[in-house]
């Protein structure tokens, strides 16, 4: 592991080199790799650095435990006791950063939300649910576009799609794919009765050219009017369209926008999004000795959480979580639950590397 960590390092001073060179700044695509290869190896080096110098003033202070003066052999093994508490810390640290780092982590994500089994009430819950994610991605900085959207008589969704845009939102939100469960009194329920109803999240890094391959003769496009809310050109113009990619089967409409040829962008670009999340699905399934040991399987069957709103109660069950902070949650309040479905993720890694 420490030669692994000092040829990063040697990594990481060749680069603070080459950025230091005056004529860097006239390639600036150049420039902005290199810059951000530095700063990835930034954290697993400062790591790296600490527990040497950790290491370097124990072996120091461990010669001072022979000291004639008593005063100065008690503070020698006091700050030897505490280097013993941190270096386990740290080495852990280390490891969790030499895991090989998720390709995907770094892209945008299409967030697909669809209404389970409950109706009307399933419809609002995926509002609810849109909502959550969109006032997350306000206070992380993030952009939110709605792909597509098909409202329901109650002014929920039996299904939207949107695209996230941000720093690292894939790293984030991957986890959030599965069957999330509700229970609660719906505003239309007379007798007080709790109810319980689902609705599933798809979380999927957004396709670039060069993720997916799509052949435009493994293609049909189909155009047709759209339907529902929209405006006075609904029902007017061909706009809406229908993308069905043969060999997978995969189908994507959309109708939100005017223009057929926006329309058709925005279904292409979930279309590709959808078949690489599909690949990799495929190639985890391969690849995975154990599928459950996975913190999240994207599999939208897969129930995993329930939000009790009588209780207040938010319960993610991959990882035994309870919180009882469900109000601040459906705020957009969701680093106390991602960041553990985070850290479960990096011990199952780290579980499976050392097995």
């Amino acid at each position: 592991m420490f030669a692994k960590l000092e040829s990063l390092e040697k990594k990481y001073l060749e680069l603070e080199q080459s950025l230091s060179r005056p004529d860097i700044f006239n390639d600036q695509e150049h420039y902005r790799k290199l810059a951000k290869a530095h700063a990835d190896l930034r954290e697993i080096v400062s790591l790296f650095r600490r527990h040497r110098e950790l290491q370097r003033e124990t072996a120091e202070n461990r010669q001072l435990t022979h000291d004639d003066d008593p005063e100065i052999r008690a503070l020698a093994q006091e700050e030897i006791h505490k280097a013993e508490a941190e270096l386990p810390r740290l080495e852990q640290l280390i490891k969790v950063a030499l895991l090989p780092a998720d390709p995907l982590d770094e892209k945008n994500t299409i967030l697909e939300i669809r209404a389970g089994t409950g109706g009307e009430e399933a419809a609002l819950f995926a509002a609810d649910l849109f909502r959550m994610y969109a006032r997350y991605a306000e206070l992380q900085g993030w952009k939110v576009e709605i792909m597509s959207e098909s409202p329901s008589e109650s002014g929920g969704y039996k299904e939207i799609i949107c695209l996230i845009t941000g720093n690292r939102v894939y790293s984030r939100l991957k986890y959030e794919a599965g069957a999330h469960r509700v229970q609660r009194v719906p505003v239309t329920e007379a007798q007080g009765r709790i109810h319980t109803s689902a609705a599933t999240v798809a979380v999927m890094p957004e396709a670039e050219e060069v993720d997916v391959e799509i052949k435009p003769d493994d293609l049909r496009i189909d155009i047709y009017r759209a339907s529902g809310a929209g405006g006075q050109h609904v029902n007017k113009t061909e706009s809406a369209v229908r993308i069905t990619h043969i060999p997978t089967g995969t189908v994507v409409t959309c109708q939100d926008e005017r223009s057929q040829h926006k329309n058709k962008a925005r279904a292409m670009k979930v279309l590709a999004s959808r078949i690489l999340a599909a690949e990799r699905e495929r190639q985890n399934s391969e690849t995975s000795a154990d599928r459950k040991a996975q913190v999240g399987t994207g599999d939208r069957s897969e129930r995993i959480r329930t939000y009790n709103f009588p209780q207040g109660r938010c319960t993610d069950h991959r990882i035994n979580l309870t919180l009882y902070s469900l109000d601040r949650i459906m705020e957009g309040e969701m680093t106390p639950l991602l960041e553990p479905l985070a850290t479960a993720a990096q011990a199952e890694a780290l579980k499976a590397q050392t097995a």
